[in-house]
């Protein structure tokens, strides 16, 4: 436990400012995210050096595609979660409003990392916001020894957490969810309003922060095309037509354990919007095989980063990580990787 920093006061209360929910708590009240707690006062982070879950994962898990592609990246989680998902597949510990883990301080952490031959660390399976204090304390360390820090992440920021995390992520994914859809994120999430999210994409463009956005397609209640086309406008508008968006597949689980799988062709569907709407690198995810899963030249159309689920499989750049077919210049971030096949998906023992 340890004194967060993103808090302000207020009468006889806190306002916790690390999402854009801003809780008021008052003294023994905990907030929505069940991690952050008024005592005495001042406001505490309850999970601090408790990771709940931590494994080795591939870069392209999370999924980021265009940031030092095939690195191994040391993942950790806490308790707790900002949003109420009723599709969350991690729902056992972002639902969980109770301080459990293994004791792992932040330096314990990179020197895991460090053990374990990764090169990154992402703060993951739950909402790492909500943490942010242990994941800030854990990226400086990070940084000092080499390593690069990244968040998978919903967005829903204020302004302090936006600038808070400008001083040590390298990279980040925004999961929208339902194309971004206000109503579905009302329904199936628990959030009243969308715009925090589209203002924190703004704010993370301006930063030296690599930004990549996934959208989860849920069937039936969150693939609506005009929805996806408001998104890609937004995206290509605002944030840029180089920015990735990943589509990915939605199976069912927790309290949407009754719908299907999306259907590929709805996949290929939104991909098609997208890029009608001028995005240069639109993919496919949750769906091991299919040709989307690839980085296609704007220019030419080659394939020139060939994937095979979270494996890269053919590598067509120069170390310029320019096309070699025709010279334009791809929007990848670090060095070609080893094709030698590793081990980039393993438990850590603590």
């Amino acid at each position: 436990m340890k004194e967060a920093l993103l808090y302000r006061k207020e009468g006889d209360r806190v306002i916790c400012t690390a999402c854009a929910r801003r809780c008021r708590l008052k003294d023994g009240q905990t907030g929505f995210c069940g991690v952050r707690r008024n005592i005495d006062g001042k406001l505490y982070l309850l999970v601090y050096g408790k990771a709940v879950a931590v494994n080795v994962d591939p870069i392209e898990k999370k999924p980021v595609t265009h940031f030092m592609p095939g690195s191994s990246i040391f993942s950790i989680g806490t308790t707790g979660c900002s949003w109420a998902c009723k599709y969350c597949q991690n729902y056992d510990i972002s639902q969980r409003r109770e301080v459990a883990g293994e004791k792992l301080e932040p330096q314990d952490i990179v020197d895991l990392a460090i053990k374990n031959d990764c090169q990154g660390i992402a703060y993951t399976y739950n909402e790492p916001s909500i943490y942010i204090e242990y994941a800030y304390d854990t990226g400086i360390i990070a940084h000092r020894n080499g390593l690069f820090n990244i968040f998978v992440s919903n967005g829903f920021y204020t302004e302090d957490t936006v600038e808070l995390v400008k001083k040590f992520l390298d990279a980040i994914t925004i999961d929208i969810k339902g194309n971004g859809s206000l109503n579905f994120l009302q329904k199936n999430v628990l959030i009243n309003d969308n715009k925090p999210i589209f203002d924190t994409l703004i704010a993370l463009k301006e930063s030296n922060i690599h930004l990549e956005i996934t959208d989860l397609v849920v069937p039936q209640i969150g693939d609506d095309l005009e929805e996806a086309r408001k998104l890609s406008k937004f995206i290509h508008d605002k944030i840029g037509p180089d920015t990735p968006l990943h589509f990915l597949r939605f199976f069912p689980d927790y309290k949407l354990n009754y719908l299907p799988p999306t259907p590929v062709e709805t996949l290929e569907k939104h991909y098609k919007v997208a890029k009608d709407e001028g995005l240069n690198y639109v993919y496919i995810g949750n769906v091991p095989g299919h040709p989307l899963e690839n980085t296609y030249c704007p220019n030419c159309g080659r394939a020139v980063i060939e994937r095979f689920g979270f494996d890269i499989v053919g590598w067509h750049l120069n170390e310029k990580n320019e096309c070699e077919y025709c010279g334009y210049k791809i929007n990848i971030i670090g060095p070609k990787p080893s094709m030698v096949p590793k081990n980039r998906f393993h438990p850590v023992e603590i």
